[in-house]
């Protein structure tokens, strides 16, 4: 064993273990039985099996364990942005793509290309960049890694710029925030600028966050951990107290996550804004209701002064695989094409041949380079795609690696202009673009949606 470090030789890892003991004990306290003067027993954690503790502290531990249910925030509201909630319109398990016959793979294949009939097949190039990375795009100590992530975050900021979104009286609120970076960057963008916060939601702890960076700055961090399918926006007291217009921002939000945030932001937002939760007003006959039209009026007009809809949307997509039915917001779209669930399903499946091709296993694929926000060299995300999924003998007898691959990119515009057609219909102007190169990341498509003119605020100075 290494001096310092722990003695017990790990058996499964062909090692020995790496954790420091206390002063004066040769094992750690995880392998503390060991220890020949020690006979005191350790069992697995009830709430945790992954680590153990000592049986006769158990009680104790349990009250202070990382695994312990913790109170849940004020802005936890249990499925706010989970979407369908009758589960007789989920379809029952499907077989894989690779198990479905000629003809059967041959008409989803038909009534893809047939709903895609009329799409925009070639998304319009908007690769930007932004002054503010500059000097760091710059910079001969990035490897190559760190320079890819940095043109992504370039063109995001660039392309909110364009669309008026850096400013001053906003706040922007980071989906799947990881360490922060894209939240860093805007804050660097607007270093001159007041009352600018920035919310940054995370469900999983993170290690390397980069917010103590702005501990001496004006602008004002929180992180919001939790899941964005149970997110309330209106229920966080900083939102509460100052009812700031929102700018949503997102860097490679994996499937469904994207579709939580996109019903957060312009659903439950907005919804709460308007008073939804509130109790329903007692029955009143017709006349009554004649003479008390013109009060609701005014009131809803004066509710709709005091709440602010949300400035702006701005989310590299990805992940496609990942999506769910069941919390996608485009299935009014999919069924105004003749599509359902099922078709949805084998989609969303055949999505990753726009970026696996015909590797037999990929389980460290990435769907962009290494991710900056993780604490080693492992990808950012990861696909976990078997033969059977991305590279069958039965397939590649029936499509090429390039149809295969076309048909994935289709499956992928189709599922995000299903978003799109959502967020028109609720008064956004949106759009696709790719905002950066393949070469930088094959998961290069943004979205953006900012308000029609008569609903985007005026900022809070």
């Amino acid at each position: 064993p290494v001096p310092g470090r722990c003695a017990y030789f790990v058996e499964r890892k062909k090692r020995f273990c790496k954790m420091i003991p206390a002063p004066g004990r040769r094992f750690c306290g995880e392998h503390g039985q060991q220890e020949e003067e020690n006979d005191r027993k350790r069992i697995p954690c009830p709430l945790d099996p992954k680590h153990t503790v000592y049986e006769d502290q158990l009680q104790k531990h349990l009250k202070k364990c990382n695994s312990r249910e913790k109170p849940k925030p004020v802005y936890f509201v249990q499925d706010i942005n989970a979407g369908l909630k009758d589960v007789a319109e989920i379809p029952e398990k499907q077989v894989p793509v690779s198990s479905l016959s000629k003809e059967e793979l041959e008409n989803l294949i038909t009534k893809l290309k047939k709903a895609s009939n009329g799409l925009e097949l070639r998304l319009k190039e908007q690769i930007l960049s932004h002054q503010a990375l500059q000097e760091a795009l710059n910079d001969p100590k990035n490897g190559e890694s760190a320079f890819k992530h940095l043109k992504q975050q370039a063109s995001i900021l660039g392309n909110m710029e364009k669309l008026h979104l850096l400013g001053p009286g906003r706040c922007f609120v980071e989906f799947g925030a990881g360490r922060g970076k894209l939240s860093h960057w805007v804050d660097v963008a607007l270093q001159n600028v007041d009352n600018v916060q920035f919310l940054l939601v995370e469900r999983a702890t993170t290690r390397f966050k980069v917010d103590g960076k702005h501990k001496r700055r004006d602008s004002i961090f929180e992180r919001l951990q939790v899941d964005i399918q149970h997110l309330c926006l209106n229920k966080v007291p900083i939102l509460e107290k100052k009812k700031l217009p929102v700018v949503g921002i997102g860097k490679h939000l994996c499937g469904a996550a994207t579709d939580f945030a996109l019903r957060c932001l312009v659903e439950s937002y907005v919804t709460c804004c308007d008073g939804e939760n509130e109790e329903p007003a007692p029955k009143r006959s017709r006349n009554d209701k004649k003479e008390v039209a013109s009060n609701n009026s005014a009131d809803n007009e004066s509710n709709k002064e005091d709440c602010k809809p949300v400035a702006g949307i701005v989310i590299a997509l990805c992940c496609h695989h990942k999506c769910d039915w069941k919390h996608y917001v485009g299935r009014e779209f999919f069924k105004s094409v003749g599509l359902g669930p099922v078709e949805f399903h084998y989609f969303q499946r055949m999505s990753s041949w726009a970026t696996c091709g015909m590797r037999e296993t990929t389980t460290k694929v990435s769907t962009s380079e290494e991710s900056e926000d993780q604490t080693n060299d492992t990808e950012e995300h990861e696909q976990t795609f078997s033969k059977t999924e991305s590279g069958s003998d039965t397939l590649q007898g029936i499509l090429t690696v390039e149809e295969r691959k076309e048909i994935g990119c289709l499956c992928k515009l189709l599922i995000d202009r299903g978003r799109i057609e959502y967020l028109q219909q609720r008064g956004y102007k949106a759009a696709l673009q790719y905002y950066t190169e393949s070469a930088v990341s094959l998961e290069n498509v943004l979205l953006t949606a900012v308000p029609s003119p008569s609903l985007i605020p005026e900022p809070t100075t």
